[in-house]
């Protein structure tokens, strides 16, 4: 069978998924990767929502990305988020890196909101 990328990364999200689970107290910071984007939630899976998000198309955001490159783009998501998280109490997350590696801006996006004081 001939190997397809997008599927082997939805398979290793599940290898995750099936150990990484957010709670009330410590939500998950889950991350998605696009070709053009990066988009980060904090979700309580208890109760099934998204307490906060960001992304590289949140107006909010865009006003900033002008001329940088995508892993400056993901660190501002990752500061963002970090900052939204903090506001609605959130200080703790586990890190949920979406089947891919965690490597170029999905560390990227985790250093930042590190730095940012959420812990994980």
């Amino acid at each position: 069978m001939k190997s397809n990328t997008r599927l082997s990364r939805i398979r290793r999200h599940d290898r995750v998924r099936s150990k990484v689970a957010g709670t009330t107290e410590r939500p998950r910071l889950s991350v998605f990767r696009s070709l053009n984007h990066i988009y980060a939630q904090v979700i309580d899976d208890v109760k099934g929502v998204t307490v906060v998000s960001a992304s590289t198309v949140d107006p909010e955001v865009v006003a900033g990305l002008e001329g940088k490159v995508k892993k400056s783009q993901a660190e501002m998501v990752g500061q963002t988020v970090a900052k939204r998280a903090m506001e609605k109490g959130v200080e703790q997350v586990v890190f949920d890196r979406g089947g891919y590696k965690y490597s170029g801006r999905v560390q990227a996006l985790a250093d930042a909101a590190r730095k940012q004081g959420l812990k994980f």
